[in-house]
């Protein structure tokens, strides 16, 4: 195969013909004008002197003899003397011209061909930076930065956004590496309530009728937990590839239908639901409301209230879930939004840590947007926007 030229050496050669063309091109002009310029012209037409020996003779004559067409014609061969020494002259000098041009062309250019390559060398040098580092990055290690310094130009342009993806592509990974590790942790604690519960009834030589139903609804229960963790990771996965239906939505119609659906534990619940369209998937905004009920349900005061809110101006349709419960810190509301994050611990409420992820992400796969404020006597109002159809 025949190899390649790299971006350096065809950049020194675009540099090395450039200039040679334009150095050619004033050669070929200054040569052009210079053998354009205007030869000396006698004025007269009368016929030239036979020979040398004549012009003497004439000349001589000239001097001694005061003949008015001697003189004439003394004045001629002398003016076509002094155009062919002219053109003699004139021929030297291009000649000279001409080659001592290419000569300085021809060693300019070799010095421009060395230059363009150390040029070329300066302005390829932040592209090796950024080879460098992105040979350096890996899935287990992204810190490699290019770090590029001096003039901002494309190339830091160039090399400050490759480092601000290796800063969103660490992130990600490290969101991703604790995500494994919690799903994994969260799966684990029914797996190990299963086997505990059975590990201790078949410990037992002789047990009893209730011991085993005891085992059974303890397995039932955890089994049940699994498989709402499973639902909800799949869900999660779903969602990462993006929206593939849309169509027309009301919220008000999608939140009334939430609400029938969502587990609120007797919590009293309050609706104000106005129009407020937007384009979408139906089934995965009917999730996002219904996770926002029994959130708020489940984080709530005994014999609490939850209110949901729907409506729209000229640029958003939103839905609006609030409730009473625990006073929240405002500094721990970022937190809720993280997988498997519980306020009061893992095991404070009995749920998955998982509904509030799962809102925020497919309020993202809908171009929309989430945010909570804690209430001052104690609970959240969340809420979710989305363009309007």
């Amino acid at each position: 195969m025949r190899p390649r030229l790299t971006v350096r050496a065809r950049l020194t050669l675009l540099y090395t013909g450039l200039f040679l063309a334009c150095g050619v091109a004033l050669v070929a002009i200054t040569y052009g004008l210079v053998a354009g310029m205007p030869y000396p012209t006698s004025g007269n037409t009368d016929p030239k002197p036979g020979s040398a020996e004549e012009l003497k003779t004439m000349c001589h004559d000239y001097l001694t003899s005061p003949d008015e067409k001697l003189r004439t014609k003394c004045t001629m061969a002398y003016q076509e003397g002094l155009l062919a020494g002219a053109k003699d002259q004139r021929a030297a000098t291009l000649d000279t011209l001409l080659r001592y041009s290419l000569l300085t062309l021809g060693g300019v250019t070799v010095f421009a061909a060395v230059a363009g390559w150390f040029v070329a060398g300066r302005v390829l040098r932040p592209v090796q930076q950024i080879t460098a580092a992105a040979r350096a990055a890996s899935e287990h290690n992204l810190n490699a930065r290019v770090a590029l310094t001096g003039p901002r130009d494309e190339l830091r342009e160039l090399a400050d956004t490759f480092d601000t993806m290796l800063a969103r592509l660490q992130a990600a990974f490290d969101s991703q590496g604790r995500f494994i590790a919690d799903a994994g942790h969260e799966l684990r604690t029914p797996l190990t309530v299963m086997r505990t519960a059975v590990e201790v009834v078949l410990a037992k030589p002789e047990p009893t009728r209730e011991e085993l139903c005891e085992m059974g609804r303890d397995v039932q229960a955890a089994v049940a937990q699994t498989e709402r963790l499973i639902a909800a990771l799949l869900t999660l996965a779903r969602n990462e590839s993006g929206l593939t239906v849309r169509e027309p939505v009301d919220l008000a119609t999608v939140a009334e239908d939430a609400m029938d659906a969502a587990a609120t534990n007797g919590v009293r619940r309050h609706a104000l639901l106005d129009p407020a369209g937007t384009v979408g998937d139906p089934v995965l905004l009917e999730r996002l409301i219904v996770n926002l009920v029994e959130n708020a349900a489940r984080y709530n005061v005994p014999d609490g209230e939850l209110w949901v809110v729907t409506g729209a101006d000229s640029r958003t349709a939103r839905v609006t879930v609030a409730n009473r419960g625990p006073v929240i810190p405002a500094e721990q509301i970022a937190t809720l939004f993280e997988p498997f994050h519980r306020l009061g611990g893992r095991t404070a409420d009995g749920g998955l840590g998982l509904g509030l992820t799962i809102v925020a992400s497919i309020a993202d796969m809908h171009a929309g947007t989430v945010v909570a404020h804690p209430r001052p006597d104690g609970g959240l109002t969340v809420t979710v926007s989305l363009p309007v159809r």
